[in-house]
């Protein structure tokens, strides 16, 4: 199989069971997001420490899972429906006990956080904002087209699992929160 088609050369994309849609399409964004996401969380692992680097490995097959259901339209047969990977239905749940699990660790949030700090914490709050993009791309497409809410919530318990990760990260590292403290200066 080679990589490359040509069938994308004019700006179009088919979908998994679907019409093809110009590459501008808010399908096309929305999974293309995702896919931008599980990317950024494939190079925030190799800063993780080891069950974190799990973890993110475990949200990239969950991502790919969600770019499969955002590349297949409503309109897809139901032969191709049922060749979907069936969406975890705990995803949310899961990423909430691990989110107390750290908020356990951490001092309680007072202020803002400023991203940085630690390499990894760095990465996992650029992830968190790739991921609000992509939580974005995915409400618009939800407000034209039918879009899972369980898969809708996930990306909003995602970011704030990130958010927390890269807490994590630094506490681990031994660095604190960076704050935000607005003032003159700011």
């Amino acid at each position: 199989m080679k990589i490359y088609t040509r069938g994308g050369d004019g700006g179009e994309t088919g979908l998994f069971g679907g019409p093809r849609l110009l590459k501008s399409a808010g399908r096309v964004s929305a999974y293309g997001e995702v896919d931008e996401l599980c990317a950024t969380l494939g190079w925030c692992a190799l800063e993780a420490y080891p069950d974190l680097g799990a973890a993110l490995e475990r949200e990239c097959a969950r991502l790919f899972t969600l770019g499969s259901h955002l590349a297949t339209p409503g309109e897809a047969s139901a032969s191709a429906r049922a060749q979907l990977p069936s969406w975890p239905a705990d995803a949310c749940a899961e990423l909430e006990q691990e989110i107390d699990a750290w908020d356990a660790q951490l001092e309680p949030l007072r202020n803002f956080i400023l991203p940085g700090g630690s390499e990894a914490a760095a990465r996992l709050h650029l992830a968190r904002a790739v991921c609000r993009r992509a939580e974005r791309a995915v409400v618009a497409l939800a407000s034209t087209e039918p879009v899972d809410a369980l898969q809708l919530a996930y990306l909003n318990r995602l970011s704030d699992w990130l958010f927390t990760a890269a807490r994590a990260a630094n506490h681990r590292a031994g660095c604190g929160d960076r704050l935000w403290l607005p003032g003159p200066s700011a």
